[in-house]
């Protein structure tokens, strides 16, 4: 899996960053006004977002201060406009990060000043306008499709299911082209592919079939109970 994220430095003349042209990489769109929330942190101050064929970059205003991730450590991303989860409408995503601990035996990432951006798992992206987040998930999963993750098992699973239950909780998934309006809407929950820890979509598999397995238990123990 890629290095989770980074601090990015590399910024050409323009004020704009340095791509790797060697590997490809191209700029796919550009967002002014857009903050990021590392964590438990609060927002940094508006600065750009650079989306690439590779990376999500953030840049300050003043160029002063930069993060970077590659699409192939992102496992998760979705919009969210539940405002009692998070004060702002953003897009959330979930980075692959290093696992450690304090002394107290806690992971606390964010306790100090001096932040340790490679035990980050979460940004969000907070947009100036937030009419664009639908765009800039449709983006992510555009780019999330161009760099599949080479060590992920090719049994089929696709990764998607059903998101009827968190639109209720404020979770958007905007991508046109992976659904049927008249039909069940789906998203996916692992863009690049499962990380190897913990198959989200296995969970809410096996959850749905116990579900039913409860709901079955019920009716005999009613029909036992009436006599039939």
């Amino acid at each position: 899996m890629a290095t989770g994220l980074q601090r990015f430095s590399d910024i050409a003349a323009d004020g704009a960053p340095r791509l790797d042209a060697a590997s490809g990489e191209e700029l796919v769109r550009v967002y002014g006004a857009a903050s990021v929330a590392l964590g438990r942190r609060s927002p940094e101050p508006p600065g750009t977002l650079f989306v690439t064929t590779r990376r999500v970059i953030w840049l300050s205003e003043a160029k002063d201060k930069g993060y970077a991730v590659d699409f192939l450590a992102i496992t998760l991303h979705a919009v969210s406009r539940d405002l009692e989860a998070y004060p702002s409408p953003c897009l959330y995503t979930q980075i692959e990060a290093e696992v450690g601990t304090d002394e107290d035996g806690e992971s606390n990432p964010e306790a100090s000043d001096e932040l340790e951006l490679s035990r980050v798992s979460e940004m969000r992206i907070i947009l100036g306008d937030p009419g664009q987040l639908d765009a800039l998930f449709d983006v992510f999963c555009h780019c999330a499709e161009l760099n599949p993750d080479p060590n992920a098992e090719r049994s089929g699973e696709n990764g998607w299911f059903h998101g009827d239950d968190m639109t209720d909780g404020g979770w958007v998934h905007g991508d046109e082209d992976m659904f049927d309006e008249n039909g069940p809407q789906f998203f996916n929950a692992n863009p690049v592919g499962q990380n190897g820890v913990f198959d989200l979509s296995q969970s809410v598999f096996e959850l749905q079939i116990n579900d039913q397995r409860f709901e079955d238990a019920e009716e005999e123990q009613e029909s036992h109970e009436n006599g039939h």
